[in-house]
């Protein structure tokens, strides 16, 4: 029988990284938004919505392209810069309204989404924030 060394016992897991309610929120917006771009994507080469000299499963691509940039940017909103890209994102998305006019509606339901994640999600790190220094310095730390 082997024997368990302390190099051999199992080690715990790691400590996760703790994420703020603003990434938390955004990635799940994001994330969700993919799928509906990429959708619209397949809209635009559906209805032949891109002008005749660009061929239509340029839709797909375009569609594919942004939905991989927002699933992307949902992972990396760890940074404030990705922040600011998710709302460029927004814009890009309210943009394809001129291919497809539905397309605003579906921009104005995830861009008003983004908004209160990043705008809420931000006050309530700012709150979470200021409750744990008031619990240290409750402990006399």
């Amino acid at each position: 029988m082997e024997q368990l060394t302390a190099s051999s016992a199992p080690q715990p897991a790691p400590q996760r990284r703790a994420r703020g309610a603003a990434e938390s929120l955004g990635s799940i917006v994001l994330g969700f938004e993919s799928v509906i771009v990429f959708l619209g994507g397949l809209v635009v080469y559906g209805l032949r919505a891109l002008p005749d000299l660009v061929a239509p499963w340029w839709g797909i691509v375009g569609g594919a392209v942004v939905a991989l940039v927002m699933i992307v940017t949902s992972g990396l909103l760890r940074h404030r810069w990705a922040f600011g890209l998710g709302w460029a994102l927004q814009v890009l998305l309210a943009l394809s309204a001129f291919l497809v006019p539905a397309m605003l509606f579906v921009a104005l339901i995830f861009g008003g989404m983004w908004a209160y994640a990043t705008i809420k999600g931000a006050s309530l790190d700012r709150r979470n924030a200021q409750l744990a220094r008031e619990a240290n310095n409750l402990n006399g730390e």
